[in-house]
This record gives structure tokens, sequence and C-alpha cells, in this order.
């Protein structure tokens, strides 16, 4: 007996060595948009793939970017299709390996009846952006729309300004600003970028390419666990997620994870069009790429294929 309590401890310890350490930086502090990673945290979809999975969470000073460059984080999320482009006109050896979100969750958002019920109506309107957005969708809206940077009005995350002013126009995040509006008992007007044709995708999952060709089974095993963390968060109980996202965010309550929760099921933002999670197209990276460089944000002869990779993708 005391043999076979020995022999079993010591399999529980060979398996405990065996998980592979990874750490994954957000994009931004823990929110409903991050759900499916914690969510496989919490209920061991990585611990079931032998990860031990750390998720470090991003925000106003963190630059997950430069940390994935140093190798002091294995994969990070990148918010949109900008940034695996942009590490390849830097000759950044990183490479995105999964789209958990088939649609970028960025939105503009205008007062109601004022006649801003389409981006198309926009067109010419003071907009409130950010300098990031600026270099981000705002070039999307020109190539597309024909705004100008004239448009442009200085946003600084205080919603004060919108709220004070019935014909303002700002940006947002799907889940995060109108839910303030609304709680402010203002009704916004929110026009999602993805149904405009904005191509791009979003919750990229980003790695160094080095990781892809020494450990291509780890970048295997940690996208499919997220895509099922990813699945029950959304489609199951997503309880477990909430909880270790109120630890690493305090100020999240329960009222905007359920809203940020049903705003992504409502708008497809994970799965949509039944195109399986974590999937990437081609064809709608060439989209993208192409409007990007006949606007000059990147050269039309630069390869953007480079950017992106489905080999690690469940078959």
């Amino acid at each position: 007996m005391r043999l076979l309590l020995i022999a079993v401890c010591l399999a529980f310890a060979v398996s405990a060595q065996a998980a592979d350490k990874i750490t994954l930086g957000t994009d931004w502090r823990a929110e409903p948009e991050h759900g499916g990673y914690y969510q496989a945290l919490a209920t061991g979809l990585y611990a079931k793939a032998g990860l031990d999975v750390t998720i470090r969470q991003g925000g106003p000073q963190v630059n997950h970017n430069q940390l994935l460059a140093a190798g002091r984080i294995d994969f990070a999320v990148a918010p949109n299709s900008f940034i695996p482009l942009n590490y390849v006109a830097g000759s950044i050896p990183m490479v995105a390996v999964a789209a958990m979100f088939q649609k970028d969750p960025a939105v503009l958002i205008a007062h109601a009846g004022q006649g801003n019920d389409s981006i198309a109506a926009l067109k010419g309107k003071k907009i409130m952006i950010s300098p990031d957005t600026r270099i981000g969708f705002w070039r999307y809206l020109r190539a597309r729309y024909g705004f100008t940077d004239d448009q442009i009005a200085p946003y600084t995350f205080n919603l004060a300004p919108f709220l004070a002013d019935p014909k303002a126009i700002q940006q947002g995040y799907l889940a995060s600003e109108p839910f303030e509006i609304e709680r402010a008992g203002k009704k916004p007007v929110v026009l999602l970028m993805a149904d405009s044709g904005y191509a791009s995708y979003a919750s990229l999952i980003v790695t160094a390419r080095k990781l892809g060709m020494e450990k291509p089974d780890l970048v295997r095993r940690f996208i499919a666990a997220s895509i099922e963390g990813w699945r029950s968060y959304l489609d199951g109980d997503p309880s477990p997620a909430e909880k270790l996202i109120k630890q690493d965010n305090p100020d999240m309550s329960d009222a905007m994870l359920a809203y940020g929760r049903k705003a992504m099921k409502d708008n497809g933002i994970v799965t949509s069009g039944g195109i399986p999670i974590g999937a990437m197209d081609e064809a709608r990276w060439k989209v993208f790429f192409d409007i990007m460089a006949a606007d000059g944000l990147y050269p039309k002869a630069m390869d953007y294929h480079a950017a992106y990779t489905t080999e690690f993708l469940p078959k």
C-alpha cells in the first residue's frame, strides 16, 4: 500500500512538473472582453491542456508588445489587425496566431435625435478620438467615408463633454462607454465599426515566431484551450471568469460584466456568421491591408501574409 501511495504521489509530481508555464498579457484592465481567457483559467481548461497560465492584465501604463518582444511574456492580446501588420512593417518577429473576435468592438457614439444614425452621416462633423485611434480606425474612416482630419477633437476618456453636449460624437468600446452613458440616463446611438465594413479582427493572440517554431504544440494547446474558454464563457456559466476578473479589476461591477457579455453575444463579436472561434481568413486580411496601404500607412509591396498564420488553429 505504501508503495502504491508513493507511486501515486510521484505521478502527481511528474504531472505538475510537466505543465508548461506561460504568461498571457491582455490589452487592457480585466473586463468582459477578456472573459474567455479568464474562463479557461478558472475552469481548468488551461490546466487540462497541460498549461500553467498566468494572465497579466494590461492598462494605460503597460506595454505588452514590448514585453512580448523582450521575451518577458509568452502571448499577448492585440486589440486590432494594425498590431500584427505593424510588426511586419517594423521587422519585428512576432505574429498573430488566432483571432478570438471576428468583429472589432470599436464604436462611434452619438446622441439620439441628432441625425447621426449612420457612420456616413458623421462626415464633416466633429468627433472626439484619441491619438491611438487617429492612427487606427480613423484611417479607415478617411479612406472609406472621406472623413478629414479637421473633424478630429481630442478625447480624454472622460464622458462629461459628451454628456453635456447633445451634438457631441465620440469613440468608444461596445461594452464600456455605452454602459456608462446609459447609467448616466442617456440612450446613445452606438455605431459598431465592424458593421460598416471595417475588417479588423480583434482580441488577436500574438506571439514570437521563435516560440511557434520551437514549441508548436504548446501554441496549439494554448489556442485550443482559449477557444474552449470563450465558448464556455459565452454559452455556459460565466461566473468562474467573472470572479477572477473582479479580483484583477475591482472596479468591474456585476452589472458591467453582464452588459459586456450580452453586448458581445448580441453583436456576434466572437462568433459571426458561423465562423469558428479563432479563425482568420486570407481574403479578409487582404481587404484590410489594401485599404490601409492605399491610405499610405503601409508600403503596398509589404507582405501582409507575414502578419498572421493559421497553422496553429484547430483543424
